[in-house]
Formats: C-alpha cells, sequence, structure tokens
C-alpha cells in the first residue's frame, strides 16, 4: 500500500531527530526556491544517498535534507536500504513546502516511465501471427496471462484455449506451464494471445482426396473400337 502524506510527515519528524533540523539561511532559500521549480518542471536530478533512517533515506539538496520514502526507492519491493547507502539515484522531486520544512524526493516515477518506454518498444517489434513460446504466469475466470518473454506478456481469452468448450482456464492449464501461443491481436498496448489457433480443429472435415484416372491410348470408348478384332462365325 502507498503511504499517505500523513505517514511522510511521520517519517520527516523521525528523520529530523535523528539528523537535526536545517538552517534557513541564503542558500537554502535558493535551494528550495529550485526544489519548488523542479517540482513544476518534473525534472530529473542526481543526488546522493547520505543516511538511512526510519521509513527510507536521505540525501543532500543543494545543501538541505532530502527524504526518499522506501516505497519511492524503486518499483521493486525494498526490504533493506542499506545498499543505497553512497548510492547515486536519479529522483524528481515529490514534495517540497519550505514551511513545513519537507522535502521529499523519488526515483519510482522515473523507473515507471522508462519501463513503459521500454516495453512499447518491445511492442512494436511484436507482429500478428506471431508464434511464442512462453509460459503461463497467471489464471483468472477469463483467461490466462502469458509470459512469452522479454518483459512482455499477453492475454489468452478463456474462448482462445482450446476448440472446446472450457468454462475456467484453470481446468486445462497451470501455472508455470509452458505453452506455444499465437499472436491474434495487439490494441492500446495489450497483445492477444491464442493457444487454440496453433491446434488442429477435431471438428473440421477431412478434405477428399480428389482422385485422376490417367487416360490410356489402349482404351476405346467407341463401338468401332470394341468390335474391333472380333471375328464372326
Amino acid at each position: 500500500m502507498e503511504e499517505t502524506m500523513k505517514d511522510y510527515e511521520n517519517m520527516l519528524e523521525e528523520s529530523y531527530s535523528l539528523m537535526g533540523d536545517g538552517v534557513h539561511d541564503t542558500d537554502a532559500l535558493l535551494a528550495w526556491k529550485k526544489a519548488a521549480e523542479l517540482k513544476e518542471s518534473k525534472e530529473n536530478i542526481t543526488v546522493t544517498v547520505t543516511g538511512i533512517v526510519k521509513g527510507g533515506v536521505v540525501a543532500d539538496f543543494d545543501g538541505i535534507r532530502a527524504f526518499i520514502p522506501v516505497s519511492k526507492l524503486s518499483l521493486e519491493r525494498i526490504d533493506d536500504c542499506n545498499p543505497f547507502l553512497g548510492k547515486e539515484i536519479e529522483v524528481r522531486v515529490f514534495e517540497a513546502n519550505i514551511d513545513e520544512d519537507k522535502l521529499i524526493l523519488s526515483a519510482k516515477e522515473i523507473q515507471k516511465e522508462r519501463q513503459d518506454e521500454n516495453r512499447k518498444k518491445k511492442l512494436s517489434d511484436v507482429k500478428e501471427g506471431q508464434v511464442f513460446h512462453g509460459t503461463v504466469a497467471t489464471l483468472k475466470d477469463y483467461g490466462a496471462f502469458i509470459d512469452i518473454g522479454d518483459g512482455m506478456s499477453g492475454l489468452v481469452h478463456v474462448s482462445q484455449i482450446s476448440h472446446e468448450r472450457i468454462k475456467f482456464p484453470g481446468d486445462v492449464l497451470k501455472e508455470g506451464q509452458e505453452v506455444d501461443v499465437k499472436v491474434i491481436g495487439i490494441k492500446d498496448g495489450k497483445i492477444s494471445l491464442s493457444i487454440k489457433a496453433l491446434l488442429e480443429n477435431p471438428e473440421e472435415p477431412v478434405p477428399e482426396e480428389e482422385i485422376t484416372i490417367p487416360k490410356t491410348e489402349n482404351i476405346g470408348t467407341s463401338l468401332g473400337d470394341l468390335l474391333k478384332g472380333i471375328k464372326l462365325g
């Protein structure tokens, strides 16, 4: 669950008690002004983590202390902030309030945007009719999400699992199962897949084999040909 602003305030108070309050001198006022401008422009900046506090890490921003909540450090779950100590992190200003001495930074939005851009680029290479060997990642009542690799996944609707009628995807598939899927549609950044498109349909009639009788010069069709060689007594 994402933290509320009240949660951030409690974390900031904890960090203040550990590190002491900042001083609003001329340089600090200029830093706060810059922070406010960066919040509006959403420009990326790089800061160095200088300390670990309850609920996240702190960094120096032009002489004033900035707080980065653990939930804003990464798209992945972070259980231990210590590996971030001394590391540079690309962030944006999430909140800048000089009256409350509250400067909050975030790296999460930048990482999410880059992840989405990377996915769009990969998606542009996927074509309808393409076949992938994937893995069942998640089962839902309406279908199965298939991991097709390279950070991409698509949905196999329950109607696209088999030529036979299936009520629930879990009746024939299980998470972790490897399957071959065919791309049958790409819309709004979502990939639609099919398993049954790669399976033979037992209900389809087998086409009849066309038989051609070869022509032979020794076979005639006229009455004269039939009477040839017959002697009448």
